[in-house]
């Protein structure tokens, strides 16, 4: 049996991830900030509500304590959560708004990862997946052809070129774990105002894959559901 623990799983990409991997045949803990929307979720997908915010270290703290009461290990931890903050001109960006997604969005998946890794490691096969996004790649950013190239958010990207290396040190240092990043692609959540052309289950390919490889897969990838992204 997978255990897979998922960050902001109550709704998007989060759920959708899911209830992909419930068919899978993964138990899933749906890892939500908000009480209602995550009990929902549980219901709904027939899974466990572990209330969590990512952003909070004694409830970071508490959920995996929580998980390790009840399930005593997860195989495969999902760092989902992330918000997107301000866009277009950069002229009013305050230190404020670039530290509330920071700590999402970075942030809180170390302060998950730190707490999560006792857990992991009581795993055969442990793994873990963090949400990227190409919208922090250099070279897509760059290229007149992709539509990362046409979008302005400063905050969002920055954050996500974070993740993305923050992904490559934890794979060369943490030996033991598959770590690797999941470009979801533009896909219509309420992180864009449903403006993006993907299906939420077009979305989460990526992350479906690398939560449901063979052990010896691989560490240290950044995967979308076209294949793997060069770091850069």
């Amino acid at each position: 049996m997978t255990i897979t623990f998922i960050t902001g799983a109550n709704k998007g990409l989060g759920r959708e991830t899911a209830r992909r991997l419930i068919e899978r045949g993964h138990t899933v803990l749906i890892g939500a900030r908000n009480r209602e929307q995550g009990e929902e979720t549980a219901a709904a997908l027939s899974a466990r509500y572990v209330p969590i915010d990512v952003t909070d270290d004694a409830s970071v703290t508490s959920a995996a304590a929580n998980v390790a009461a009840h399930e005593g290990r997860i195989d495969v931890l999902i760092n989902n959560a992330g918000v997107h903050g301000a866009a277009g001109d950069p002229s009013d960006l305050t230190a404020a708004d670039a530290l509330a997604v920071l700590d999402v969005n970075v942030i809180g998946v170390i302060r998950t990862t730190t707490a999560f890794l006792p857990l992991l490691r009581r795993s055969d096969d442990p793994v873990i997946v963090n949400v990227s996004s190409g919208m922090g790649s250099l070279a897509l950013t760059h290229d007149p052809d992709r539509p990362e190239s046409h979008v302005i958010a400063p905050l969002y990207t920055s954050s996500k070129a974070a993740l993305t290396m923050l992904t490559t040190q934890y794979a060369k240092a943490l030996k033991d774990i598959r770590v690797n990043a999941a470009d979801p692609g533009y896909t219509a959540t309420d992180l864009n105002g449903h403006s993006g052309p993907q299906t939420v289950a077009e979305g989460t390919d990526a992350i479906v894959t690398l939560a449901t490889e063979k052990p010896g897969s691989g560490s240290g990838r950044f995967l979308s559901r076209n294949g793997e992204i060069a770091w850069s």
